[in-house]
């Protein structure tokens, strides 16, 4: 039988798609402070917004009858007609954000205007007002979400850890702050303020929420054209970094996420970067609302442009327009050194007299005669020796110790046909693959995947039995992130020390690493980190496995030997071993076939089939 919904469930069913996490809430309240026309907005947080979630503003505030209405689902100011829907310039519109908050959580509104003498208090639970009294407050507005999914237990056990959470609010925190620098942000987490954010530029709000090490790191972007107006910053190719965490694209003030306008930044860095590096890019398009559709996601983060491959153009030519008005793309420089100019040889008038001695010089002579600069005559004074082919060392070294020298493999000159003689051979083929043959078999070795295989069940192992190993560092590195890597940073700290590093948090966003597991190469400490970060942000979320397990798929890819490193016969020998000592041999961590074994009969069939 068919029913209607009871309001108090459909709203929440509604809150679902809109209130995912407190970050959620951070969003939707930080968007509603700015088109109230804030100029200072405070964040407060307490137990990663799970406990409380308030922001307080100075904007126009809102009226007794407004502040009653704006928990009813579908109650907004912004949209009167449908047209409406094709000119919208503020940030929420929809009047879903309070009614999914007030559906999932305890609220608590005190508001005011400018022109009322007094303030309203309003609580309200399951969507409905169940206290309401007028209050002395300053104009504005301030609103407390406190106990997020207290009426919705399953929803609230789906919550990450408290470290995780906070990442994802100081996301939301940064992409509202970054696109308004003329408005005074500051968010206080835990009773402790995290960010004090003054109005300024654009260019000093990516200072503050990023670092002061970027200052100097930027090249301003501006184009204008009739049909959008691109402005922002990217950085310097030299500041590219291994993490995607500095990448912002603002339309129309609003943050989205585009893959296809991505690609047109990369695209314009081509040449200028590593393959595995990404630069830091703060670009605002400002274009007609008609052009673009923002109402195609809840949370607004996806659109639709009008025309794709146009604005991908602009930001493409933009950002090379900037890039080479800083000239920061590669150029030949024609110009000669001025202490060249200062030479003897530039100098001094070349005479026919010296014309005549450089000629009848021995030099010369040999150049003009076998028309080689390069070839030089044998000295007559000495016997003439025979060259002979290369032979190996005969002597006995066996006293000496066979591990001292390097045997023929080692030093490259691999046999590519194994010698009938042995029953078992282990060659190298295109330095990225082990052909191991057998009397009636061959098997062909993936060697980076098997060598992930291994790597990745020795981390686990270790770290079942307690037995990592530290190498202390001669010279502790400190390694400086942004908030948002930082925060992730500490969530991923207990399981990092479990696997054998040793990092000391000494700020908000430097840590001091101190130890790294034994068998890694020094000096690569804030590579093998950032890389971590990178991949557990863009890669690892979607995986259904434990934290630990992920940081080990993460390490074994990074410390496996590549495709293309050649081997000697005695590592090959020791990877295979390994390999088939693994509890699953058949697959690298990720998926990737290892090996496969070929009998005889196979490997003859192959042959003869035409």
């Amino acid at each position: 039988m068919i029913q209607i919904l009871p309001d108090h469930i459909a709203n929440q069913i509604a809150a679902g798609e809109v209130i995912q996490r407190p970050a959620s809430a951070v969003k939707e309240l930080l968007e509603n402070a700015v088109d109230a026309g804030a100029t200072s907005i405070e964040l407060i947080i307490q137990d990663a917004g799970k406990s409380l979630v308030q922001v307080i503003d100075n904007g126009k505030g809102m009226s007794v009858e407004d502040a009653r209405l704006c928990f009813a689902r579908h109650a907004t100011s912004k949209i009167s007609s449908i047209e409406d829907l094709f000119h919208i310039r503020t940030m929420g519109f929809r009047g879903e954000a309070l009614a999914s908050i007030a559906a999932v959580a305890q609220v608590e509104l005190k508001t005011k205007l400018a022109t009322n003498p007094s303030g309203i208090f309003i609580e309200v639970e399951h969507s409905a007002i169940t206290r309401e009294e007028p209050i002395g407050i300053v104009t504005g507005t301030s609103l407390a979400m406190k106990n997020l999914f207290f009426n919705i237990p399953a929803r609230r056990n789906f919550l990450k850890s408290n470290a995780a959470e906070m990442r994802h609010i100081i996301e939301e925190f940064t992409r509202v702050a970054m696109a308004f620098p003329t408005i005074q942000f500051s968010l206080h987490a835990n009773n402790q303020q995290l960010y004090q954010l003054e109005a300024g530029s654009l260019k000093q709000r990516i200072v503050q929420l990023l670092g002061s090490n970027y200052a100097s790191k930027l090249v301003g972007v501006q184009e204008e054209t009739d049909y959008l107006t691109i402005r922002g910053f990217v950085g310097k190719p030299d500041f590219a970094r291994k993490t995607r965490g500095d990448q912002y694209f603002f339309v129309n003030n609003r943050f989205i996420k585009s893959s296809y306008l991505h690609h047109a930044v990369m695209n314009a860095f081509q040449a200028l970067l590593p393959a595995d590096h990404f630069p830091l890019y703060v670009l605002f398009i400002d274009l007609d609302p008609q052009q673009v559709d923002i109402n195609v996601h809840p949370t607004k983060q996806e659109i639709k442009f009008e025309d794709d491959k146009i604005v991908y153009a602009f930001v493409q030519a933009a950002i090379r327009h900037a890039l080479a008005q800083f000239s920061i793309t590669p150029t030949l420089d024609f110009e000669l050194d001025a202490s060249i100019q200062q030479l003897d040889s530039i100098q001094q008038p070349f005479t026919e007299q010296t014309r005549s001695a450089i000629q009848e010089g021995n030099l010369y002579q040999h150049f003009k005669q076998k028309d080689q600069a390069h070839r030089i005559e044998p000295d007559s004074t000495q016997p003439a020796k025979n060259w002979k082919p290369f032979q190996p060392l005969t002597a006995d070294y066996s006293s000496m110790g066979k591990e001292n020298f390097l045997t023929e493999s080692e030093l490259g000159l691999r046999s590519t046909v194994p010698t009938s003689s042995a029953p078992n051979t282990t060659i190298q083929l295109l330095q990225s693959y082990i052909l191991f043959t057998q009397v009636h078999t061959c098997t062909l070795i993936n060697q980076q995947a098997a060598h992930e295989r291994i790597l990745y069940e020795k981390f686990i192992q270790q770290r079942a039995d307690k037995k990592t190993t530290t190498q202390p560092l001669l010279f502790p590195n400190t390694i400086a992130l942004s908030i948002t890597d930082a925060s992730l940073l500490e969530e991923l700290l207990a399981d990092l020390t479990t696997l054998g590093f040793l990092i000391k948090k000494i700020n908000t966003t430097d840590f001091l690493i101190q130890g790294v597991p034994a068998g890694f190469e020094n000096g690569k400490e804030e590579t093998i980190l950032e890389t971590v970060l990178e991949e557990y942000k863009h890669f690892n979320a979607a995986l259904a496995l434990p934290l630990h397990e992920k940081l080990c798929r993460s390490l074994a890819k990074q410390q496996a030997i590549k495709a293309g490193t050649p081997l000697s016969e005695r590592e090959m020998n020791r990877l295979i071993t390994d390999l088939f000592a693994c509890k699953e041999s058949h697959l690298s961590p990720f998926g990737v076939p290892v090996f496969r074994t070929l009998q005889k009969e196979e490997i003859e069939q192959l042959l003869l089939n035409r």
